[in-house]
């Protein structure tokens, strides 16, 4: 029997299947990655806001206390690249959105004097959260920064963005939610 051929055949077999699996991977936005909270309630949070109100103290954010508008909420650092470059971005589309849609950053695992000195140099457009220990990405599976969730007016996660996020992504998202 002939080798050639049958090493042929099975080395043609594996390439093929190979390209299968990377070219159904074309398919998905690569900043859209799944997540288990997809289709399920917002874990509900509270955390106090950066920015101290007109009395001078941080104001409480509950997320469920935001049902009825679409919320988007950006988990992101100061020592993130990716969330710098993406922050002119949600910047942006939080300006396009105002009064339609809640956005708040949650800063994950950073410091208050840094976290206020990089907003100071990038612009401020929406209220900054800490999550003191992380318990709010905890609750949302963040295993990275950037990460972002669009939750839909009944307080269910419709999106999770994973990395840098689009301008067209989040506002073609928050315009069918505004519209459901």
């Amino acid at each position: 029997m002939k080798r050639g051929p049958v090493i042929l055949a099975v080395g043609l077999a594996v390439v093929a299947g190979l390209v299968a699996v990377l070219a159904s991977g074309f398919q998905h936005d690569p900043r859209s990655i799944s997540s288990p909270l997809l289709g399920k309630a917002a874990p509900d949070f509270t955390l106090q806001t950066l920015e101290p109100d007109a009395s001078g103290t941080s104001a409480s954010v509950k997320l469920s206390a935001l049902r009825g508008t679409p919320v988007v909420i950006n988990f992101w650092a100061t020592w993130c690249i990716p969330c710098q470059q993406e922050h002119s971005t949600l910047l942006a589309v939080s300006r396009e959105f105002d009064g339609v849609a809640k956005f708040y950053g949650v800063v994950y695992q950073d410091k208050p004097e840094a976290i206020d000195a990089w907003l100071n140099a990038r612009g401020r457009a929406y209220p900054t959260l800490i999550d003191v220990g992380s318990q709010a990405a905890i609750a949302f599976g963040v295993y990275g920064v950037p990460e972002t969730f669009v939750i839909d007016k009944k307080g269910v996660i419709r999106e999770k963005f994973t990395g840098g996020v689009t301008f067209e992504g989040v506002a073609s998202l928050l315009n069918t939610l505004i519209t459901e």
